[in-house]
């Protein structure tokens, strides 16, 4: 039996948001993607992509894996 997991959607879905900045410059596909998950997500959604993240990043785009790293950082960094 398959069972589903959870982070499979969030890898996709931020994914989605990192393909959607990738025309822009680095930097700031970087810093979009990471603002779009910090005002849409809910925190335990970003804990779980981070969690994700720190065992690995599986899958993750290379923009969207940037982004995590300014959602470590305090917001007024």
């Amino acid at each position: 039996m398959h069972t589903h997991n959870p982070v499979h959607d969030l890898v996709r879905m931020a994914n989605q948001i990192a393909g959607y900045f990738q025309s822009y410059p680095q930097e700031e596909a970087v810093t979009e993607t990471a603002g779009h998950i910090r005002s849409f997500w809910e925190p335990r959604m970003r804990q779980r992509l981070l969690d994700h993240v720190g065992t690995g990043g599986d899958g993750l785009h290379e923009i969207a894996l940037q982004a995590t790293g300014l959602l470590r950082a305090p917001q007024n960094a």
